[in-house]
């Protein structure tokens, strides 16, 4: 076997090459090594003569030295990844390349490090938690040693620093524990879909857990949460201590340290800084509403933490003022596009991306406001959009949306949004019917785009529940068929087989999946539905006035 030759980047070359690139390869090399040798002996005494400063230097001198030698910190908090993470632009933070020659050998450079020291400490060190009395210590996640906003902030949260991190302990192990239980049940898992021994056990021990809750507070439990709120008022989480069960409070301090984390990561990303660029509320029409989450509005807008948007025509505006003046001259009281459905107060309008462009970035914006997997800003042209509104004698107010595109994968929905202050009213249902509607004046199965958001998912779940059972009610047949379901409810087949799954409604039976007609959970749901009665909140298809663009 011929030997292999290291070349200058380490790797190795195939020994079976001419003898003249080899020479020219040796060549190579051994020039590379006269050039490291050359510059390493240069570093070795230039750090000689920096040690040797150092030792015949004050001890003051020597101990900022020290604590220069640490890498400086990025306005993040981390230090940079590389160099380019140094901010060069400010001449406290400037490379070591603006040092003379001179300076180097000699090792004095009295005004430059420490300066890029005090700049990177000063910023970070500026930022604060708003929490009154709050040192910033301390995160409650458990997992980092600082924070900077009220969503990590154990004083808020009435807890310490040390409290959070045993809670955190607990939470990885019952993370692990529910692991090692997952693993197992995937290791002996049959077709059935029917919950395991340990599923049962753990759901008799919440009821029971649910059970032990105490009926009402106490009285001296009431003067102490009174007093809490007298001496803190908003600054301070209220007490959340028996009022309801152990376990939901658990719950609910779970989804905290969660969602605590989420943010934590978006601000070590540079995604949102803590004090700006934030929306916090927005005057809706007559509603004020909390925003859930970031959404990328200009800088001189988003910095404001409070936007005033008119409801008609989503222009986003700095003051009331200025919202109560574009009031009294805007003449839109209707979204833009024809109105292809109306029963009653409830209107649907179709509006396309490319003639009204504003007006679909705007709603984009401000459905980002209040959803977190939303990632369409701006290139609204290829969409449309279905906006459902409710009107009165002021107009037609916006109650939800879904846009749509055409696509060979058959998505019905690529956005959908039902509107705080009209969420668990029946609303969200009646945009999904709608779009399923649309799918079967197509002649085609639809779906909604993935991945969907959490209130999404709920919904989706709730309506093909809803959608198979009634089938399930009016059918009379002996045989079902899932491609007969899918062709009669424009639902995908997949869609149709994960809802039957978890209502425990499909069996593997002799190489077969059945599927079962379960009659209990038909009952439930046929008597929920005489108890809702005559409700209003339902899709008409005899109101629909639409025909499908061409091209679809």
């Amino acid at each position: 076997m011929p030997r292999r030759k290291r070349t200058a980047a380490g790797s190795s070359s195939d020994g079976t090459a001419d003898s003249d690139d080899s020479g020219d390869h040796e060549k190579t090399d051994s020039s590379h090594s006269e050039a490291n040798q050359r510059n390493n002996t240069r570093l070795t005494r230039a750090s000689l003569r920096l040690s040797q400063s150092s030792q015949d230097a004050p001890p003051d001198v020597k101990q900022a030295a020290e604590r220069d030698e640490s890498p400086p910190r990025t306005p993040t908090g981390n230090a940079p990844s590389s160099e380019s993470d140094i901010d060069t632009s400010s001449p406290n933070a400037s490379h070591d390349e603006s040092v003379t020659k001179d300076q180097k050998d000699s090792g004095s450079d009295p005004s430059h490090r420490p300066k890029r020291r005090r700049f990177h400490e000063s910023y970070n060190f500026n930022m604060k938690c708003p929490t009154p009395g709050c040192n910033s210590l301390g995160h409650l996640t458990g997992k980092h040693e600082r924070h900077f906003a009220i969503s990590g902030c154990p004083l808020y949260h009435n807890l310490s620093a040390d409290e959070c991190k045993v809670k955190a302990i607990e939470r990885e192990k019952q993370e692990e524990e529910r692991s090692q239980g997952q693993n197992e049940e995937n290791r002996h898992a049959t077709r059935h879909q029917a919950p395991t021994q340990r599923q049962v056990r753990y759901k008799e021990k919440v009821i029971e857990m649910r059970k032990r809750r105490d009926s009402g507070l106490t009285k001296d439990q009431k003067e102490k949460y009174m007093e809490h709120r007298q001496t803190h008022g908003t600054t301070r989480e209220p007490l959340l201590e028996n009022i309801t069960s152990d376990y939901d409070l658990e719950l609910f301090r779970k989804a905290q340290a969660r969602a605590a984390e989420d943010l934590e990561k978006l601000r070590l990303q540079g995604q949102i800084t803590e004090g700006s660029n934030m929306i916090k509320t927005i005057l809706f029409g007559r509603y004020e509403l909390d925003t859930w989450y970031h959404s990328p509005y200009p800088e001189e807008y988003a910095r404001l933490g409070r936007l005033y948007i008119c409801e008609f025509c989503l222009k986003y505006m700095k003051s009331q003022t200025i919202l109560r003046r574009h009031m009294a001259k805007c003449v839109w009281k209707h979204p833009p596009g024809d109105e292809v459905y109306r029963k009653g107060a409830i209107s649907v309008f179709e509006v396309d991306g490319k003639k009204n462009k504003i007006y679909c970035q705007n709603l984009c914006l401000l459905a980002k406001l209040f959803l977190d997997h939303k990632t369409l800003y701006y290139d609204v042209e290829p969409f449309l959009f279905y906006v459902m509104t409710e009107a009165d004698n002021t107009g037609c107010h916006l109650v939800g949306y879904f846009s749509k595109k055409n696509s060979f994968l058959n998505y019905n929905v690529s956005c959908i949004l039902t509107m705080p202050q009209y969420m668990r009213q029946g609303y969200g249902k009646m945009l999904i019917d709608f779009s399923y509607l649309l799918s079967k004046v197509e002649e085609r199965v639809g779906s909604p785009e993935r991945p969907l958001s959490d209130l999404g998912l709920i919904s989706y779940r709730s309506y093909w529940k809803e959608v198979l059972l009634r089938y399930m009610y009016n059918f009379k047949g002996k045989e079902i068929s899932i491609k007969e379901i899918s062709q009669e409810t424009a639902v995908n087949p997949v869609d149709i087989v994960s809802t039957l799954q978890s209502l425990q409604m499909l069996k593997y039976w002799k190489g077969k999946h059945l599927v079962l007609k379960r009659q209990d959970l038909i009952d439930e749901w046929k008597a929920k539905e005489t108890k809702r009665g005559n409700n209003n909140k339902t899709i008409d298809p005899s109101s629909l006035k639409w025909t499908p663009p061409k091209g679809t």
